[in-house]
């Protein structure tokens, strides 16, 4: 009798090394073109989220001028938008708190800077680098003109 030989079956499957590289290369090639996409959307999240911080101390300010007659004091700074400020010029109608929380730090983990002008203030932002001064993400985010108070600076935009 004749025997016939019987195929034989492969039981071991799996990926060779060459689909693997094809793979990772893919992969890749992927990430390098997303990546920058995804990084540049982060730096614009961040400043849309500076410009709103900084429109809701605004609100908050003139809210505590029309209860104070005067915006705080530089010393007294946005932590009275908070708790009852000490010192000149007291505050003889306070009505806070005008923030819900505490005041936060730009999103950059970098205190806002205010400072009482005239009758007016000026609200800031130092960007990324925390630094006056400087371009993209790095330049001064403001809530609108320097030294004008906050209704002269919305009427001018318009």
């Amino acid at each position: 009798m004749c025997s016939r030989a019987e195929p034989v079956r492969r039981t071991d499957r799996g990926f060779t090394l060459i689909e693997i590289l094809v793979v990772i290369t893919v992969i890749a090639i992927l990430a390098a073109v997303v990546s920058p996409l995804v990084f540049r959307n982060v730096g614009d999240a961040k400043l849309s989220a500076a410009h709103s911080q900084l429109d809701i101390f605004g609100l908050a300010l003139d809210q505590y001028r029309l209860d104070n007659d005067y915006y705080p004091s530089s010393a007294q700074g946005l932590a009275a938008l908070v708790t009852p400020p000490t010192g000149d010029p007291a505050p003889h109608n306070w009505r806070g708190p005008y923030l819900k929380h505490a005041v936060p730090l730009d999103p950059w983990s970098h205190p806002y800077v205010y400072r009482a002008v005239g009758g007016g203030y000026d609200l800031l932002s130092l960007g990324r680098d925390g630094r006056d001064g400087g371009t993209g993400e790095d330049a001064d985010i403001s809530d609108g003109t320097p030294g004008m108070p906050a209704v002269a600076a919305d009427t001018a935009a318009r």
